[in-house]
């Protein structure tokens, strides 16, 4: 009996201990993942594409455990409005897109444009850690953002329309201007950070899918029901995609079951 009970109990941690560290679950339309551990911080990567491509061609080539889309793009001339960062150097940097610079609107707005929200994970006097923040705000002493991506707006602790030229009002208050669709019913990819025991974090993301579609004020309220502690939204809409093992999401915006062609991903190495 005595074999039996540590027979059992050898069972359980080592089952524990070969566990991934990716729990998928769903719920009226919306993909709830969660990342836990160590050892996962690691595994994941920000990459992009020279050409766009779909999020399942990004996930094939790069033979990832799980590949979600994440920054903003310019569908017309292929090229970033997100910083994206791997390796420590940046690979996408917005400020080289003639069509930001060229608009006069964004240029009168390109720093609130460059500072939009990331998503970081820093390598700090060998640990690792996950933050989320506006682009030029400094790390901590002794830290580096080993890969990033940026995208917007906050959601949590705050919410920065503004800031981030996701909105503009007039003078009256009225708001004039909107981009990425952020007061409209639409699928959305939604990243945040909770603290756990011990001052452990996990990562959240969130996949709404268009059967259930949401503003991003209704993606504030998401975030803030599951107590993160910070979090922001990736590119949305027709971008949002996600697969991981058979699950295979794409907005029902696209033509065909594909997928629309994207620059930027969050992949899992496995």
């Amino acid at each position: 009996m005595k074999k039996i009970i540590l027979f059992l109990l050898f069972l359980l941690t080592f089952n524990t201990a070969i566990a991934e560290p990716i729990n998928v679950s769903y719920d009226d339309g919306i993909y709830h993942i969660i990342l836990s551990g160590d050892k996962i911080k690691k595994q994941i990567q920000f990459i992009s594409s020279p050409t766009l491509i779909t999020n399942l061609e990004a996930h094939n080539k790069s033979n990832s455990l799980l590949t979600i889309n994440a920054g903003f793009f310019d569908p017309n001339n292929q090229k970033t409005i997100s910083y994206i960062t791997n390796d420590t150097q940046i690979i996408e940097d917005p400020i080289f897109n003639e069509n930001i610079l060229s608009n006069p609107t964004l240029r009168q707005n390109l720093k609130k444009i460059i500072n939009r929200t990331e998503f970081r994970i820093l390598e700090c006097d060998g640990y690792y850690k996950y933050e989320i923040a506006p682009h030029n705000s400094r790390v901590d002493f002794l830290c580096s953002i080993q890969t990033a991506a940026q995208g917007g707006p906050q959601l949590l602790p705050s919410l920065r329309l503004e800031e981030e030229f996701f909105i503009v009002k007039d003078k009256d208050g009225n708001i004039i201007r909107e981009s990425a669709s952020v007061l409209h019913k639409t699928a959305r990819t939604l990243i945040g950070l909770k603290t756990i025991e011990d001052g452990k974090q996990e990562v959240h993301i969130f996949i709404v899918t268009d059967k259930h579609p949401i503003d991003i004020y209704e993606a504030r309220d998401l975030c803030s029901a599951y107590k993160l502690d910070s979090a922001m939204a990736f590119d949305g809409g027709s971008s949002t995609s996600f697969n991981y093992k058979k699950i295979s999401v794409t907005s029902n915006e696209n033509n065909g079951r594909t997928g629309r062609a994207l620059k930027s991903f969050m992949i899992i190495k496995k």
